[in-house]
């Protein structure tokens, strides 16, 4: 039996003239004219010998015939993509598109990029810190890190490091507040994380934190630079400030540390974890927090897919 295929062209026009449904907007993503969309997709339904478009003015829709055809078609190029990936090693000149949390980027990724760099340096890499939900895919992020419990539906989640909280204060404040309850001392307060000041007050019976009182700020930076520059005590989160300690920047407020309960987690859609340029980022990235100390730990509770 004869093994017949459509040009692999025309069914790049399809695909992304099916997702579109608008040929222009299709041209533009593929980088051609309008009309050689339209004169590829006039060779396809010739060569399949039906209509899989319904043309009608400006509007443009998928024939019960287009439908059927479009899921197949977008898969088998997908996985086409990610063959050629592994077997060219995904040396492409596509920016690999990372969504990573503001301190994990500025304090652990960005400070140890070069060694990547020099690494691989046919990889390029875009961060984005922005406070947004991440989107995966065509057009969209390769992989994010992002705080949690590792439980994200239908990515996969690769446990990074967790947290251990301990209160940290530039050594003139310490000297000044070392032996005073923390109800009498200035305290820097982190907003919009799920464990801070009274989470470890509570662990070691320090008693109730008046929220209320004293700097908040809404970034792990901000936090750090304020017990730096002597605003406050700061709940201090290794291995985050661990630059700070080492320096003599901030010291311990008090010796007790807490473990927090969630952590960061290397999260892509399983797909994205078969390609080339995604695994030699994770490789690197682990074995960096290795070199730093940084632990890695499952979470107990928490469940990667």
């Amino acid at each position: 039996m004869k093994f017949r295929l459509p040009p692999l062209n025309t069914l790049r026009l399809f695909e992304a003239a099916g997702r579109q449904l608008n040929f222009k907007t299709a041209a533009q993503e593929l980088g051609i004219t309008p009309s050689a969309v339209s004169h590829g997709i006039q060779a396809l339904e010739d060569w399949l010998g039906s209509a899989l478009f319904h043309r009608s003015g400006r509007a443009l829709a998928l024939t019960p015939v287009g439908a059927a055809y479009l899921p197949p078609v977008a898969e088998s190029l997908q996985l086409l993509r990610h063959a050629a990936d592994q077997a060219a090693g995904y040396i492409s000149g596509v920016p690999l598109h990372i969504s990573a949390a503001p301190s994990f980027a500025s304090r652990i990724l960005v400070p140890r990029l070069h060694s990547f760099r020099e690494r691989h340096p046919q990889i390029a890499v875009s961060i984005d810190t922005r406070p947004r939900v991440t989107e995966f895919g065509h057009y969209g992020m390769d992989l994010a890190i992002r705080r949690g419990y590792g439980s994200w539906t239908g990515l996969s989640a690769e446990p990074l490091i967790i947290e251990t909280l301990v209160p940290v204060c530039s050594p003139p404040l310490l000297e000044r507040f070392g032996n005073t309850p923390l109800a009498g001392a200035p305290l820097i307060h982190l907003m919009g994380v799920s464990e801070d000041w009274q989470d470890w007050a509570s662990a070691f019976g320090e008693g109730q934190i008046d929220l209320d009182k004293g700097l908040k700020v809404d970034t792990v930076d901000m936090a750090i630079e304020g017990a730096v520059r002597g605003l406050g005590i700061a709940i201090g989160r290794l291995p985050f400030m661990a630059e700070e300690l080492s320096s003599g920047a901030l010291v311990r407020f008090r010796e007790q540390q807490l473990t927090a309960r969630d952590g960061y987690w290397l999260v892509a859609p399983p797909e994205a974890m078969n390609r080339s340029d995604v695994r030699l980022f994770r490789n690197w990235l682990l074995e960096e927090l290795e070199l730093m100390g940084a632990t890695t730990i499952i979470m107990e509770g928490a469940s990667a897919q």
